[in-house]
């Protein structure tokens, strides 16, 4: 895209640009519906909140609803499912006043997830929202890592609106399978490949590309056909991550519902990736530089910072990163102490009870938590692995379902 301005040009043309909008002078109309306080009492707990801890970032979600319809949706675990049409729980502003004041919450550390649990982002009605909030934290001058997963169609504007942000580490992750079921995948797979190309193409952009390929199934996607056309299109892409399938028991139950193919015998807790499929995604990909197990690693690779989950004492994990980027997980890599891990637990009332277990190079392992939700918040406190003594992670199974895996030492 010749015509572009180099980014030091373009970036004295926006200081000299009169200030965006906040969400509170904003006079743009909602576009998406506001749920009454007696329909936002009767969805399910988790649907209720918010902002949500997960692995890769303190999640906001306070649009729900969508209507792709993809069959494996994580939505199933939240009883989501059956809302197609995106509503809001609260205004964008309300929503970020929750994330910036929630417990979980450090300026510029704690990594963000935008609406990753049920809805898509740049839906048409959602598309607004999505930049609501980006340009919100934006203007605090917030550095914290944000995580945009998509599938949709975006524009030639969103380059042009996502090149406005001067302080977020805005990563798109562009979700493409491969998958030409429409009973399972009924949007299809080239849009966020064509999406993909479009937002990479630009020489200087704000933001960075990732080529989210998931998820894998056996049987379903990856033909040799598969693997070689994912291959092509990671070069558009600044990293490429390869993961398997949430197989939960309410997402097995809606196969079995509809008569879809049953992937796995099965259900697991973990994503599922067979040892045979990972090598053969490792074999197609041996010429590429930037192929990633986990997402926290190939967000942190193309902003050229170590990897904010500390997977770098997981030596096997490692294996395929580049050398630049295991020296930069090197210099960061710090084992904490028994104190270190109490006092980060210190701040959070529900972590009052956690028990050290073990400390070693690879990671903490920890008891006495009641969720998921502190122990992510220690692991991004931390730089540093902490893992849950109920739920051991097997050596060199790289934090995934025993499913598929044999004949590897526990």
């Amino acid at each position: 895209m010749s015509n572009l301005l180099p980014l030091r040009s373009y970036l004295l043309l926006l200081s000299l640009s009169p200030p965006r909008p906040t969400l509170e002078t904003s006079d743009v109309i909602t576009p998406v519906p506001l749920l009454s306080k007696d329909r936002i009492d009767q969805l399910s707990d988790r649907a209720r909140e918010v902002v949500e801890y997960r692995k890769s970032g303190l999640s906001l979600n306070h649009i729900q609803g969508c209507s792709l319809g993809c069959a494996y949706c994580i939505r199933h675990t939240y009883g989501l499912w059956d809302k197609d049409q995106p509503v809001a729980l609260m205004s964008d502003a309300q929503a970020v006043e929750e994330l910036v004041h929630h417990q979980y919450f450090r300026p510029h550390v704690t990594p963000v997830q935008l609406f990753n649990r049920a809805t898509e982002p740049f839906l048409p009605r959602v598309r607004p929202h999505t930049f609501a909030v980006l340009e919100e934290l934006d203007e605090r001058e917030l550095t914290n890592h944000v995580l945009v997963i998509t599938r949709h169609q975006l524009k030639p504007y969103d380059i042009d609106r996502l090149n406005q942000l001067r302080h977020l580490k805005v990563t798109l992750l562009f979700t493409y399978s491969g998958i030409g079921d429409p009973k399972i995948e009924p949007y299809p797979s080239h849009v966020a490949a064509e999406s993909l190309k479009m937002m990479s193409a630009p020489a200087s952009r704000m933001y960075r590309t990732i080529l989210y390929w998931r998820p894998l199934v056996p049987g379903l996607n990856d033909t040799d056909q598969h693997l070689a056309v994912a291959r092509e299109l990671s070069t558009h892409a600044d990293a490429t991550v390869f993961t398997g399938l949430f197989y939960r028991d309410q997402i097995a139950a809606y196969y079995k519902a509809n008569r879809l193919p049953e992937p796995y015998p099965d259900t697991a807790r973990r994503k599922i990736v067979p040892e045979t499929l990972e090598r053969r995604v490792l074999d197609a990909f041996a010429s590429s530089t930037a192929l990633f197990r986990k997402t926290s690693c190939a967000v942190s690779y193309v902003h050229g910072l170590p990897d904010y989950n500390g997977h770098y004492g997981i030596r096997e994990l490692c294996d395929i990163c580049p050398l630049s980027q295991l020296e930069l997980c090197a210099g960061a890599h710090r084992v904490p102490r028994a104190e270190d891990v109490h006092r980060c637990a210190s701040v959070l009332p529900e972590a009052g009870g956690v028990n050290v277990v073990d400390i070693s190079d690879r990671a903490v392992v920890v008891s006495g938590l009641e969720n998921e939700q502190p122990r992510y918040f220690l692991q991004h406190a931390l730089g540093f692995q902490v893992h849950d003594v109920k739920h051991p992670h097997r050596a060199h199974r790289h934090g995934r379902a025993d499913i598929g895996w044999t004949g590897v030492p526990a």
